[in-house]
């Protein structure tokens, strides 16, 4: 078995989001620095063997390429590379930030912490996470395993 992954890469942060072992509820993690990622998940995998990781793909509204598009395209290279035994997958993030406030608005938490940008990337990575639990790929993976 083993848990599902998610991340959303920043070029300084990095939001992490993790399933439960039955891969049911994802759960935001934790924020990272984005140099100390490979290393994290490496380290993460070794301690809690991981079934897949879902990297959030950033888009423009038009489906463009954003300043971060080519780091991300790296990041799902150097992790297939890295995990080879792992299905690494990539998702459209667009609006998880949006809907990650949504989301802290709606759980009533202050504004102090709604500007909090670690809090929300962490909280993003749950919604690409979620996303992905819901989606085909996911019941294919959940089905296989």
């Amino acid at each position: 078995m083993g848990r599902i992954l998610a991340i959303d890469y920043g070029n300084k942060r990095v939001g992490l989001a993790v399933t439960d072992p039955m891969c049911m509820i994802a759960s935001p993690l934790e924020t990272i620095h984005s140099q100390d990622l490979v290393a994290y998940v490496l380290a993460y995998h070794q301690r809690e063997p991981l079934r897949a990781v879902v990297v959030g793909m950033p888009r423009t509204l038009l489906n463009e390429p954003t300043d971060v598009t080519s780091a991300v395209v790296g990041l799902l290279r150097r992790l297939r590379r890295e995990l080879p035994e792992l299905p690494v997958h990539e998702l459209d993030e667009r609006f998880t930030s949006r809907m990650a406030h949504a989301t802290m608005l709606a759980g009533g938490l202050g504004q102090k912490a709604r500007r909090d940008k670690a809090t929300v990337d962490r909280i993003s990575a749950a919604i690409i996470l979620q996303s992905f639990l819901e989606s085909p790929t996911g019941h294919q993976l959940l089905a296989i395993g």
